[in-house]
């Protein structure tokens, strides 16, 4: 339902654009919200978003950049005078948001910008942006509520009142002594259900911990999925609190982590824009199809050695697909896994052999499975037994070769520093082409030659 209602409104957009007529397009943009926009943007030509964008109302622009794509943003701000990104930054209440934003800038523009910014935001802004963008700092945002232990939930009620609102996703206070050290959290339903002279002291939680600003950003998403979170505490080295994390942070950085294991297994990055254009998509593909084609010639050129065995045996030039390609299917199978493991923080050193050993025996199974189906479907039709066993040993080999390369290449390149989802295809596709030829080629050439 929800792709169908963002087709439609494409089509009426795009209409309304072609046909210049801009109060339907007014009328189509007043009708939406700022995330329905935003894919808007992020699904159409260059073209058609340099003609909407105008038409946005200038209060939302900030709200919609933060939700398209990192390139399509990256895009508009360079076209965006310093004075126009200013007052789509003061757009943001947020200093999180505000703060992503000023992290798309290129440094021209960003020592132009900040400057202009009063100097309450500018302190803001510099002590979220003080930290790494994929950390809880970098995540964090200081708009949270701090209390005193010892005063009484009456008090706690009337500075509530005062203050007259509290930020978004707020389901906790918390609370700090004088130096703004954390000490623990006091949730809001114990402060409407307990008795107004209580202390917050006798009723706070002590066991909500605080997460250390330098942590990476997938292990914050851990903790809010493990323990359902919806606000979190940040505190420096010190123990100090600086901010805090709200679950709609948490959801893009979900998000995003998906669309960066999709997207690296192909070799593309997270930020691409499918209507880039198309020299720079190709200049960027164009590296892993040089890859890809590097470790194809190694594949041709194990071929190649057994090219007289080739020439005897056509029925072996007929079935040398089947063996790398089945290798292939179930090493990926388990990449994908250890992948996955390692990104939810489930596979380490601690348990790593487990996983290897139960990947290699499910290749075993498998390969002796399907092993017997196609020696049975290959003597079947070439009426040559030996055939058969050939390509069913070499199937074995193979699968067991796949699982146990699709187990321990993921961990290797995690160890010295590399994206297991980014490398791991193309050093699988390699081990299972070139385990499967030798293994096939090679057993055929000392039974039939």
């Amino acid at each position: 339902m929800i792709e169908d209602n963002i087709e439609r409104l494409r089509q009426d957009i795009s209409a309304a654009l072609e046909d210049g007529d801009n109060d339907l397009v007014s009328e189509i943009l007043d009708s939406i919200n700022v995330a329905e926009i935003s894919s808007l943007l992020d699904s159409m030509p260059s073209q058609q978003r340099d003609l909407l964008w105008p038409k946005i109302e200038p209060a939302c622009l900030g709200a919609v950049l933060l939700e398209t794509g990192d390139e399509v943003r990256d895009n508009f701000l360079k076209e965006l005078s310093p004075g126009e990104i200013t007052s789509i930054i003061e757009t943001l209440p947020d200093v999180d948001d505000q703060a992503d934003i000023i992290l798309s800038l290129s440094t021209e523009k960003l020592v132009n910008i900040l400057p202009t910014l009063d100097a309450q935001k500018r302190e803001k802004l510099e002590s979220v942006l003080s930290y790494s963008d994929d950390t809880a700092g970098g995540l964090m945002n200081i708009d949270q509520i701090t209390i005193r232990a010892d005063v009484t939930l009456d008090v706690v009620l009337r500075y509530l009142r005062i203050r007259g609102e509290m930020p978004d996703h707020t389901d906790q206070l918390f609370v700090t002594d004088r130096h703004d050290h954390y000490l623990g959290a006091l949730y809001l339903r114990d402060l409407l259900t307990n008795d107004l002279e209580v202390l917050v002291k006798n009723i706070m939680r002590t066991d909500v911990s605080a997460m250390h600003a330098h942590i990476p950003d997938t292990e914050v998403a851990r903790e809010f999925e493990n323990y359902d979170l919806v606000s979190a505490p940040i505190v420096d080295e010190q123990h100090k609190l600086i901010g805090r994390i709200t679950i709609d942070d948490v959801v893009d950085v979900i998000r995003d982590e998906g669309e960066h294991s999709i997207m690296s297994m192909a070799g593309l990055a997270d930020e691409d824009d499918i209507f880039s254009p198309a020299l720079i998509s190709a200049k960027r593909r164009g590296l892993w199809l040089g890859v890809n084609l590097l470790t194809a010639f190694l594949a041709a050129g194990v071929i190649g050695f057994f090219e007289d065995i080739l020439e005897q045996v056509v029925a072996l030039a007929i079935l040398i697909t089947i063996v790398p390609s089945m290798g292939g299917i179930a090493g990926s199978q388990t990449l994908t896994l250890a992948i996955r493991g390692l990104a939810l923080g489930q596979l380490g050193s601690s348990n790593y052999k487990s996983l290897i050993k139960k990947e290699i025996t499910i290749g075993i199974l498998n390969g002796l499975i399907w092993a017997l189906v196609v020696a049975t479907f290959s003597i079947v039709w070439f009426e040559n037994f030996n055939i058969g066993a050939i390509i069913g040993f070499a199937l074995v080999v193979n699968l067991i070769a796949g699982a146990f390369a699709g187990a321990v290449i993921p961990i290797l390149l995690r160890q010295i520093g590399i994206d297991p989802a980014i490398a791991g295809g193309v050093l699988l596709t390699t081990v299972t082409d070139v385990v499967g030829i030798i293994a096939f080629l090679g057993l055929a050439t000392l039974v039939l030659s």
